[in-house]
């Protein structure tokens, strides 16, 4: 990747004089229990990037780059620490899911990290979900499967997301023991309009119910298509059309 995708003539030295100086805001996005009585049990937790001359970045901008320098294990960290500041201070949404990029999957240090940052503001292990795509699972399984047995055995919840982009393989919801499975986009989408969508949802449903594991639909954009969910017995959704993502000090206040 040329550095001057981000315009930056020294793209290492940037990223990181940004973690330094945290120039980052958290965002994050609510995900709603179709089922019991808490509304908003888990939220996502987005990041952005603060550039003086275009004001918030969004993830498409810079995380290629960290990607590219072998710098998403550090960006983790950044969100890890302050998420658990903000769980640490009381929030308002009891349980925050944190994107784990495959590098950190590496990373034989990171859960020793998230340990102190938990010690330190007194929040509870259960307080956590780590988030990894399919993508990354199917492509570090052994990395993957030692990643979500350790994080299980210290208290964690763990979550894949983006399930069904490619073509089916439940193997990664066997082998990490996930609490969580993530619908792709695609499928929630379509789903009123494609039997194949359908076909694909009432497949990860009989999966995850006989495995015990919650399923969430993201990008739900309508209320068709969040009835058409409740009617599934889908037990979770997240999307635009539920909640637009925001400033997390805001949404810890005004969810629930």
């Amino acid at each position: 990747m040329d550095s001057e995708l981000a315009g930056w003539s020294d793209p290492v030295a940037r990223l990181r004089e940004a973690l330094k100086n945290n120039e980052f805001e958290l965002y994050c996005q609510p995900i709603l229990a179709l089922q019991g009585a808490e509304r908003y049990p888990i939220a996502e937790v987005l990041v952005r990037m603060r550039e003086e001359e275009r004001a918030l970045l969004p993830p498409g901008e810079f995380l290629p780059v960290f990607e590219h320098y072998g710098m998403l294990p550090q960006l983790d960290r950044w969100v890890v620490f302050h998420a658990m500041q903000r769980l640490g201070r009381g929030f308002g949404i009891p349980r925050l899911s944190v994107n784990v990029s495959g590098q950190t999957l590496q990373d034989a240090e990171f859960l020793s990290y998230v340990e102190a940052a938990l010690q330190k503001y007194g929040v509870a292990a259960a307080s956590l979900l780590f988030e990894i795509a399919e993508s990354d699972v199917l492509e570090r399984i052994e990395p993957a499967v030692h990643f979500a047995n350790a994080a299980k055995a210290l208290g964690y919840g763990v979550l894949i997301d983006g399930f069904g982009r490619r073509a089916m393989s439940f193997t990664p919801l066997k082998v990490l023991r996930v609490d969580f499975v993530k619908v792709d986009g695609r499928v929630v989408r379509n789903l009123l309009a494609s039997e194949v969508a359908r076909t694909k949802m009432n497949a990860i449903l009989r999966v995850a119910e006989a495995l015990s594991i919650d399923v969430v639909a993201e990008n739900v954009e309508d209320e068709k298509t969040l009835a058409a969910l409740r009617a599934l017995k889908v037990s979770h959704a997240q999307g635009f059309g539920i909640h637009v993502p925001q400033p997390i000090d805001s949404i810890g206040v005004k969810a629930g």
